[in-house]
């Protein structure tokens, strides 16, 4: 049995795994990951899909703006266990994650992915024209969807990253509890 849940802070190691034996390290070259990096994900649309209490799906969005004024979600990655690929777990996180989206009431996804997979959700090129990214993408797989029709009418400008920080560990605290051998108080319990 699947169920499609929202991630959780335990499930990070084994979503980070996925994502490795989906893509591999050239994953955090892609231009979308300038977007995402250091950025929490848009709240409520990290979704996992758990089968027999192991992570084998994966997506989230991530707060954008499509220029002054126009925010927008940016979806991915989406990644599904290699060995469960093609029986259609891919589109049911992809739909759910576009409901939520929609519930919650964004009015945009943009994405840069495969335009023959991402057609079938409603995505295109269509309202990506006047767009760009801030660094190397292939603008045939650059793509949208509105959530709310005509929203990305007339926009244009370069995509950035608009979500908030992600918290960072105080790194003189660390330092400093390190020289004072109180470092194991910071570690996970073994």
């Amino acid at each position: 049995m699947i169920t499609i849940r929202e991630e959780s802070f335990h499930d990070v190691e084994a979503r980070e795994a996925l994502l490795d034996a989906c893509f591999g390290p050239a994953r955090f070259q892609k231009t979308c990951e300038r977007l995402r990096e250091g950025r929490k994900a848009a709240d409520g649309l990290s979704l996992v899909i758990e089968q027999n209490d192991e992570i084998v799906g994966t997506v989230r969005l991530w707060h954008i703006c499509t220029g002054p004024n126009r925010p927008a979600l940016m979806l991915g990655p989406l990644a599904v266990d290699p060995s469960l690929q093609s029986l259609g777990l891919g589109a049911k996180l992809m739909r759910e994650s576009l409901k939520r989206a929609t519930d919650l009431g964004h009015k945009a996804v943009l994405l840069v992915g495969d335009a023959p997979y991402y057609e079938r959700f409603g995505f295109s090129t269509e309202k990506t024209g006047a767009l760009w990214l801030p660094g190397p993408y292939e603008r045939d797989r650059f793509l949208a969807l509105e959530l709310d029709g005509g929203y990305l009418d007339n926009t244009r400008g370069l995509v950035a990253a608009t979500g908030a920080f992600e918290e960072k560990p105080d790194l003189a605290a660390l330092v400093a509890a390190a020289a004072q051998g109180a470092l194991s108080k910071y570690r996970p319990a073994a």
